[in-house]
């Protein structure tokens, strides 16, 4: 039941998909590694990523971060520079982590997501971190390595004792950009939120991939397009409207970027009041069409680093 409400209620916060949740056993590096299928390769990056930022090890994180590389930590929009210090543990005392139900989906056949449940016994800033999140880290190959371009985490709470974090209404990255990449993935993902706003379920099935994964605000992992497509259209919200604000499109190649941005609504899910998200969309173009191809959302202000 929590489940599914949260899932009702943190779909109106994002809406995001990936165009296939089975894992791809292609060539995964061209490099040192050659022949070790894309799971196996991505998976052994992300545990050296999590020991490098429980031994504070911040030239790993230099390294492994594409120089495109956005995301979130507890402050807001993330670049290179800052994730490498957030990202490295400088600040945190961590005593264990734990990385399960690891999942890779291929988005292009130089770029895939990996997703898992993280649990960490650890404290970043003095304050103990969630003892368990839901994790996203998307992977580019650039100059024939994998790199981190993408890492977001969503903390695993029950949706009925959540609480407003004091920083919520805070923004400190800008206005939307007026590129022309901005603007593209944003009329995109107007139209999501905009048949969110209506139930609108053909239209979303329009406008989202094949196959579909979602990591929503209560850190909960959607893992078929059916079931996500169910819970944005159904009962249970009534929004007057929307707003998004600070859309920034980052783009790794032609075909290939990820949409950030800050989202409000006026209205509430489930009786509840609706708080504002930091949200992360994937936009893969198919057939000269940008697909909305995988999610995470973070309530703003509440990001587990």
């Amino acid at each position: 039941m929590l489940k599914h409400f949260a899932v009702a209620l943190a779909a109106l916060l994002a809406i995001g998909g990936s165009v296939a949740l089975s894992v791809w056993g292609g060539e995964a590096k061209a490099a040192p590694g050659d022949g070790q299928d894309l799971a196996g390769t991505l998976g052994a990056l992300e545990r050296q990523s999590f020991e490098a930022w429980k031994t504070g090890d911040r030239a790993f994180w230099t390294s492994f971060v594409s120089e495109r590389f956005v995301g979130w930590g507890s402050s807001g929009r993330l670049d290179k520079t800052s994730a490498a210090r957030a990202f490295s543990g400088a600040d945190c005392r961590i005593v264990s982590y734990q990385l399960s139900n690891e999942q890779v989906s291929p988005l292009t056949s130089d770029a895939a997501v990996l997703t898992h449940k993280t649990e960490v016994d650890g404290l970043c800033g003095g304050k103990e971190l969630p003892p368990a999140s839901y994790t996203a880290t998307v992977y580019v190959r650039e100059h024939r390595q994998w790199k981190a371009a993408f890492r977001a985490q969503s903390a695993i709470v029950d949706p009925m004792k959540a609480t407003k974090p004091a920083s919520s209404n805070d923004w400190t990255g800008g206005p939307t950009r007026s590129d022309a990449d901005t603007q593209a993935l944003l009329v995109r993902e107007t139209a999501l939120w905009t048949a969110w706003k209506y139930r609108d379920a053909k239209r979303l099935g329009e406008l989202v991939g094949t196959d579909v994964q979602f990591i929503d605000i209560f850190g909960d992992h959607i893992g078929t397009r059916t079931e996500t497509l169910k819970a944005w259209s159904g009962e249970g919200c009534d929004v007057q409207k929307f707003e998004i604000a600070g859309a920034k499109a980052t783009m790794y190649a032609p075909d290939f970027g990820i949409l950030t941005l800050r989202a409000t609504v006026d209205g509430k899910c489930f009786g509840q009041e609706v708080w504002p998200v930091w949200g992360s969309s994937i936009y893969v173009r198919r057939g000269g069409t940008w697909v909305w191809s995988f999610g995470i959302n973070v309530l703003a202000g509440a990001s587990t680093l």
